[in-house]
């Protein structure tokens, strides 16, 4: 799938796939940033993304971003098709839940993402859904 992507600072890479069997790509960090403790930043990701029609871009941590006392304050991001202006520009809203300041430096990979085709609900209203309940909010670890 071609994606048009715009980068803002041409010293940092597109984001990229780093190993033939991975199923994201990398997000790197465009500018370094010390993020305090218990606060959370926006880290500019350096790109603005037009999404293929009916695709939203999921954002995820990189998996090792834990180890540096970071996650990423809104766990899952969803990029929608219509954000995708040429001043776009991705961030990843990271909170550090360390007690210590910890450093992002610029180019350095905090996040990693995928695009997913989606379909968007028509409702139907009723009053009947013709289903037998299953017995509410985590019932299926009841015996």
């Amino acid at each position: 799938m071609k994606v048009r992507i715009k980068r803002f600072d041409k010293s940092l890479p597109l984001p990229e796939y780093k190993t033939g069997g991975a199923a994201c790509f990398d997000f790197t960090a465009r500018v370094a940033a010390q993020i305090l403790p218990k606060e959370i930043k926006y880290i500019p990701l350096n790109v603005a993304i037009e999404h293929p029609e009916s695709h939203m871009l999921i954002m995820a941590a990189r998996s090792s971003l834990h180890k540096k006392g970071l996650m990423l304050a809104n766990n899952v991001a969803i990029g929608d098709t219509d954000f995708s202006g040429n001043a776009d520009e991705y961030h990843a809203a990271v909170y550090n839940f360390s007690d210590k300041p910890v450093s992002i430096e610029k180019g350095e990979r905090i996040t990693q993402g995928f695009f997913r085709k989606y379909e968007k609900a028509e409702w139907e209203e009723v009053e009947d859904l013709s289903n037998a309940s299953r017995g509410g909010f985590g019932s299926t670890g009841l015996v």
